[in-house]
């Protein structure tokens, strides 16, 4: 039986298990929002702007382990994905992206609304491709699940021009998907393994480095299995936090710029590192010349080309993380060593991570309070101040899923993702900690969340200002606050080192603003008043509640590796 290409899409996206799909309309994706009316299989969600839509797509997989799959037409609508798909990119989350595009036979003519989105997302995203021939929809389509998904994850885009989509076709739906030249690897090799674990036996300092890798790779239960045996410290990196639970007497905490002294310590202390799921960015690896110094470096990823790119390493180990921590756990020892751990518990002790002003209204209280409220729940981050001090306090069980955008640092990511993230998981609490920021960056999202009646918890951070930005120009600009302070009007005296000072009013008004999108909002000012602020939030059953929390401006994110420097390099009080 022939079929329109858009009916063939909508088979294929069945086929594939698709129960959620993020689309906006527009004139060449229009076809294909027709062919989805009435759909009973797959629920479309209408969203107010294409990045929201993509960056609830990316939560939607971060937190289910599917694919994220959205909609949306040619020219603007495509390049409003370029920012979600770059960040998608970074952490590896799977995802489809299909866009309209114009007529083949327009393509090229500067036609209305055409763009050569192929060509602007190549360099950021696993693989992206415009449907040229019919016969060819059904075979792109399932290859572009099985991309997205297998191997290291990653976003794929499918481009789908308007006369294809109108195309008739007899389409084979059983032909299996083959790819030449792609062959994700699925075994471990045995030798380096086995290197990797003498080598272990035998070091007197080790530590395990955990990453993103590790929690994609769902293996979180098996790590931990194999530090127990081990008795080996462990750091993870903020995308590996999660890893293991933060209670575990072996964790040590993050590494990195805003890692705690004790894991930054650890990473330049030990004589083995012994890394599992991390590109050893620079933001974990400060000045790379001292990196690990007096260490031999294992180094297992399951992408071949993170090996050894920003690190040398020692024993590469080409692998899925979960396949090789299970064949290490049938060849692992115990590998205590009480001076060594003993160093790194002083350590954790002589410098235990706290917030400069004690009293009042700070980071860690909030966040406590979650940690004891979502323990089965999904915590979702912007990006900025908020997110670190997250990274830093946030308790987690092995039942909490943290979700941040860490490679790309997107800041409007929070709030689309934690709406993503509920629909994907409509039985698990969620709560999106986010800037006052970044909030507004995707403000409009507040919208969907309302009209799918998602009774998700979203906490603004507000202190004034773009927070971390702040931190830089006050620690190394001389407090010279170059456009980063959120209540400066083009009136303002900007006497901003007046203790006496009289600030404009900050805007928006959040609560007026929830009010608005008929949401709830609760402003905080003290922390007497955070548990009951969470409780009113949780009675709100209907639709999400906006908790402002207002902390002081100053409140700066300690510890902190200053760019070039080594880890042990930290500025810890200010």
């Amino acid at each position: 039986m022939k079929r329109k290409g858009t009916q063939a899409f909508v088979e294929t996206l069945k086929q594939e298990g698709v129960d959620i799909l993020f689309g906006y309309p527009g004139g060449y994706a229009v076809d294909l929002f027709d062919a989805l009316y009435g759909q009973k299989d797959i629920e479309v969600i209408l969203p107010r702007h294409e990045q929201g839509l993509i960056h609830e797509a990316d939560g939607y997989a971060r937190s289910t382990g599917k694919v994220g799959v959205c909609l949306v037409t040619s020219g603007p609508g495509a390049t409003n994905l370029v920012t979600g798909i770059a960040t998608a990119n970074y952490d590896s989350i799977p995802l489809v992206c299909f866009t309209g595009q114009v007529s083949k036979n327009l393509i090229g003519n500067d036609a209305f609304q055409e763009v050569d989105i192929v060509g602007i997302t190549r360099s950021i995203c696993k693989y992206a491709i415009t449907v040229r021939e019919r016969k060819d929809l059904v075979r792109i389509i399932k290859e572009a699940f099985y991309i997205a998904k297998s191997g290291k994850p990653g976003p794929v885009l499918v481009d789908i021009p308007k006369d294809i989509q109108l195309a008739l076709f007899e389409d084979d739906f059983d032909k299996p998907v083959s790819i030449r030249g792609y062959k994700p690897n699925t075994s471990v090799h045995m030798g380096q393994l086995k290197k990797a674990m003498d080598m272990l036996d035998k070091a007197k300092r080790p530590v395990f480095l955990a990453g993103g890798g590790v929690n994609i790779a769902g293996a979180g239960e098996e790590f931990t299995n194999l530090v127990n045996i081990a008795r080996i410290p462990v750091v993870t990196t903020i995308m590996g936090k999660g890893a293991i639970p933060t209670d575990n007497p072996y964790y040590v905490g993050n590494v990195g710029m805003h890692g705690s002294y004790a894991s930054n310590m650890a990473i330049s202390e030990c004589d083995l590192l012994f890394s599992i799921g991390t590109r050893f960015n620079d933001r974990i690896t400060g000045k790379i010349s001292e990196f690990a110094p007096n260490a031999a470096i294992i180094h297992i990823d399951i992408e071949a080309s993170s090996i050894s790119r920003n690190i040398k390493v020692d024993v590469p180990i080409v692998a899925d993380a979960k396949l090789a921590i299970q064949t290490m756990l049938e060849r692992v020892k115990d590998c205590f060593h009480e001076e060594w751990n003993s160093q790194i518990d002083k350590w954790k002790l002589e410098h235990t991570i706290r917030p400069q002003n004690a009293i009042g209204l700070t980071p860690d209280k909030i966040i406590k309070e979650i940690s004891a409220r979502y323990q089965d729940g999904i915590i979702v981050t912007d990006v900025g101040q908020h997110q670190m001090w997250t990274t830093q306090y946030l308790e987690m069980n092995g039942r909490t899923k943290l979700l941040t955008s860490g490679g790309l640092g997107t800041m409007g990511f929070g709030l689309p993702a934690a709406i993503g993230a509920k629909l994907g998981n409509p039985d698990k609490q969620v709560v999106c900690i986010s800037g006052d920021g970044g909030m507004q960056m995707n403000i409009q999202e507040m919208a969907t969340a309302v009209t799918c009646e998602l009774p998700i918890t979203f906490c603004i951070f507000n202190n004034s200002y773009l927070g971390m930005v702040r931190q830089f120009q006050q620690l190394f600009f001389n407090k010279r606050y170059s456009s980063t302070c959120l209540r400066c009007r083009k009136s303002c005296e900007k006497n901003c080192f007046d203790p006496n000072k009289e600030c404009p009013p900050y805007s928006p008004d959040f609560i007026q603003l929830a009010n608005s999108y008929q949401a709830k909002g609760i402003r905080v000012f003290k922390q007497e008043d955070i548990k009951k602020a969470f409780e009113l939030a949780a009675s709100n059953k209907e639709g999400p509640t906006i908790i402002e929390f207002m902390l002081e401006e100053s409140e700066l994110v300690l510890p902190m590796v200053p760019g070039g420097n080594a880890l042990n390099e930290m500025i810890l009080d200010c």
